[in-house]
């Protein structure tokens, strides 16, 4: 990274100010690109034309009836693709890999917490999937119902899901560290008739209570009819005679032998409610055939999939999007052999991550920046002991990538041989959005680098204007694409206002995410426009001083966030992890100050540095700012009950006085 130059500093007008700038560049290798699903004349096919292109895209799957239309947006903005082809998502991802001879295939290799592990091949998916199929609709559930899921990483939470979409169910996952409330609300706006959950689950080597939740959920919910339970750790539960069932009971007798139904291309697949709003919930709809489409046409060209030769991790969980589309239903659509793993990454040890990969010869993995950022503060000695030349792809998901994290991932992780696709997208968008293709594009650390082919995506100014390189902004979409969400669940006012007003006259949608152009056009996130900090009229992105922050080799992990300031509007506060082994001897504060100062200009300098053990997450993984906000503006500090440990905030209160101004 190099100091900005005059152009790119201080000319804020109404966008993002461009601070940082990065002109490492790594092309793919000759061999790589040799062998890559993607090659460069994608992008041309796809822009010569787009309808064209994304009926090529649904091509690779399974329908049953041919659709009339590639594409109706005469009700914008609510899509339809596909119109009037029938699939059934459940065949496509299970049964046809069967009948095309690869039953032996192993799709999913389980690893519980606890060191229990199961290979399950996709004859065995297709009898579990349609032994609960049947144990679905002898409980009467019948195409168009809600099923609410509430599962640690289990087999049986995918079957479930597939057993949904096979059945025309809609599901509604919710991530199983949510609170009864929580569960509570999503249940209660789907109105959903069934919730399939566990006894408990597995946490750092412990089993914890599930249940319970659901039964203080369901207490207030009357559309529910069952709960269907997994027995996953032994814990003994409260039982409601009639209403609860165990899994066992109800699914192991039934038969294996299951027809699909086809359903229509814009069926409802699932709700997925979106996490951090409050409220009533947001529930984000997604249909069938775009959806599975843009999920398998992105899984297979991102992470350049080769079906029966590669293994693959997500380690996400399915209680998020990216579970969805990148661990059931894109992968298995692809014919891919998975990992999934049920518990954290520092149980039993630090390694546990590495560990899997070295027993399954793991060749494409897929996670989030923040943990990219912990193997950071743990040490780079910790994945040097396994044996990682298995894998070939590496992939970033969930908020933008510090370049430093960029390169440590790939050195320590890669062996400085990887591609390392760095994906933009949301539950919203359903599918990647904006990434780097392996095999054809050489990439920036820390940049997303552009939108896929089939995708249009831009920046903007306050006014909807595209702004040039160099230029910084908002993301919009300004096409439709096929995973698209189709509204928010029973309220359509909402989902035009909150996606679709800010750029209503040029019919954008708006993501809620700044990005920036380089100098070669390059397309960097700059994370969420309401993380932006006004200083002295500058418009500066939390993300670009945290990227600052994390090259410094002592910081592992740093957030940044605006405090009010009598003199300059907001005054930059920062919240640094130091890495494993860094101490805080000397003047840390300043040592940091100085540094931001010279990466990315003196306007840039935090006002105050604060070192702390941790940070306020959610279970997701998210920095939660606003908890950070209340600290820094010395304000009793918020609700915590989304945080995944929510002792944090009292050790960073109790530090508040730690490194200050200079």
């Amino acid at each position: 990274m190099a100091p900005p130059s005059g152009n790119d500093a201080g000319q804020s007008g109404n966008a993002l100010d461009n601070l940082l700038t990065e002109s490492r560049t790594f092309p793919p290798s000759a061999e790589f690109a040799e062998q890559a699903n993607a090659t460069s004349d994608l992008a041309e096919r796809a822009s010569a034309d787009r309808e064209a292109f994304w009926a090529e895209q649904a091509g690779r799957l399974s329908w049953t009836s041919d659709w009339d239309q590639v594409l109706d947006w005469s009700a914008a903005p609510f899509a339809k693709w596909f119109v009037g082809g029938k699939l059934n998502v459940a065949y496509n991802c299970v049964d046809r890999h069967v009948d095309s001879g690869h039953g032996d295939q192993v799709a999913i290799h389980w690893e519980g917490e606890p060191g229990d592990s199961r290979a399950i091949t996709y004859a065995d998916l297709k009898d579990e999937v349609g032994k609960a199929a049947n144990a679905l609709a002898s409980l009467g559930l019948t195409a168009g119902d809600r099923v609410a899921i509430y599962m640690p990483m289990i087999p049986e939470a995918i079957y479930s899901m597939l057993a949904c979409a096979r059945l025309g169910l809609t599901h509604s996952v919710v991530f199983a560290g949510f609170s009864a409330e929580a569960l509570r609300s999503r249940i209660e706006d789907a109105e959903a008739k069934l919730v399939i959950t566990t006894d408990g689950q597995f946490r750092r080597g412990k089993p914890a209570p599930l249940k319970t939740a659901v039964d203080e959920a369901v207490a207030q919910t009357p559309t529910i009819q069952n709960v269907l339970v997994v027995k996953r750790t032994d814990t003994d539960v409260e039982w409601t005679e009639g209403r609860d069932l165990w899994w066992h009971d109800v699914v192991d007798g039934q038969s294996t032998e299951h027809t699909p139904e086809s359903f229509d291309s814009e069926h409802p697949l699932f709700i997925l409610y979106t996490s951090g709003t409050t409220g009533k919930p947001k529930g984000i709809l997604h249909t069938s055939g775009g959806y599975l489409t843009q999920a398998a046409y992105t899984h297979h060209y991102v992470f350049d999939h080769k079906a029966g030769e590669d293994v693959y991790w997500c380690t996400a969980d399915i209680g998020w999007v990216t579970g969805h589309s990148y661990i059931v239903y894109g992968p298995l659509a692809n014919r891919a052999t998975q990992v999934v793993y049920e518990g954290t990454p520092n149980t039993p040890h630090e390694g546990r991550h590495w560990e899997i990969v070295q027993k399954y010869k793991v060749s494409i993995y897929y996670t989030a920046p923040t943990l990219i950022r912990t193997f950071m503060k743990w040490g780079a000695d910790i994945p040097a002991k396994y044996d990682l030349s298995s894998l070939r792809v590496l992939g970033s998901v969930g908020e933008p990538i510090n370049p430093e994290a960029w390169m440590w991932y790939r050195e320590h992780v890669g062996g400085n041989r990887c591609p390392i696709v760095d994906t933009w997208w949301q539950t919203e968008t359903g599918a990647i959005m904006i990434a780097p293709l392996p095999g054809v594009t050489a990439c920036k650390p820390g940049s997303a680098m552009g939108p896929l082919p089939g995708i249009g995506a831009k920046v903007v100014d306050e006014s909807g204007v595209a702004v040039g390189k160099g230029g910084g902004g908002y993301l919009v979409l300004d096409q439709p694409w096929p995973s698209m969400l189709r509204g928010i669940w029973g309220d359509e006012e909402r989902f035009r206002d909150t996606y679709w007003s800010r750029f209503a006259e040029q019919g954008f949608y708006f993501a809620g995410d700044g990005a920036k152009y380089d100098s070669d056009g390059a397309v960097w996130l700059l994370g969420r426009v309401d993380d932006v900090m006004n200083v002295s009229g500058h418009r500066i992105s939390t993300t670009e001083v945290e990227s600052a922050l994390v090259s410094h080799a002592k910081v592992a992990e740093a957030a940044v966030v605006g405090a009010s300031d009598p003199t300059t509007g907001q005054g930059i506060v920062a919240f640094v992890i130091l890495r494993g082994g860094a101490t805080e001897g000397g003047d840390i504060a300043k040592e940091l100050r100085d540094h931001v100062a010279k990466e990315i200009g003196p306007i840039a300098k935090p006002r105050q540095i604060m070192v702390v053990p941790e940070l306020p997450k959610t279970r997701s993984g998210k920095i939660m700012r606003r908890l950070l906000r209340d600290v820094a503006e010395n304000r009793q500090v918020g609700d915590v009950t989304t945080l995944a440990d929510s002792t944090v905030m009292d050790l960073i209160s109790s530090g508040l006085n730690r490194g200050s101004d200079d």
